[in-house]
């Protein structure tokens, strides 16, 4: 069942969203970036802060009463941002992303907006395939990775955001 998360939620996302991108149990799914990146995803308090924010919408996937996916989705002037689709790592390759990208169109449209845009790191390419395989499109702009003490490069190589986008009809 797809549904809003609420600030009672945060404590289970905030879990979930870290074991999906970073450390050990990342690497249970394809998605990881522990081999590119060390540290935390997300915090609790960012996330209390998101789900404040009335032009934020995190999207929870839930069965049996846990959470086990969820996409960040960003109300913007004429687009809906997605970010931190998530999926637990146990679980990738069952279709919970699809079912999540699938919601983020019915998101916006029922805002009225015609695209969705997203940044994904250009060196994951399987990631980025996917997408384009669930119809985004390389817009073939980039932006500078935030160079943070949070996120630590744990590679040479340097790090870009590439932009993604869908039109929806």
């Amino acid at each position: 069942m797809i549904t809003r998360a609420t600030l009672e939620d945060v404590s289970s996302l905030n879990k979930l969203i870290n074991s999906a991108y970073r450390g050990e149990s990342s690497k249970k799914g394809w998605t990881t970036e522990a081999n590119l990146l060390e540290g935390l995803r997300t915090t609790e308090q960012e996330l209390t802060e998101t789900i404040a924010n009335p032009k934020n919408t995190i999207l929870k996937f839930t069965e049996n009463n846990a959470i086990i996916g969820c996409v960040l989705l960003i109300e913007k002037a004429q687009q809906l941002y997605l970010g931190m689709l998530t999926v637990s790592p146990e679980l990738q390759n069952s279709g919970i992303g699809k079912k999540l990208l699938q919601q983020a169109e019915i998101h916006a449209l029922a805002l009225g907006l015609p695209k969705i845009v997203m940044t994904v790191i250009s060196v994951r390419e399987e990631l980025i395939s996917w997408y384009k395989r669930n119809g985004y499109i390389d817009t073939g702009a980039r932006e500078p990775f935030p160079a943070s003490d949070v996120h630590i490069p744990i590679t040479e190589q340097p790090l870009e955001f590439i932009v993604l986008k869908k039109k929806i009809q």
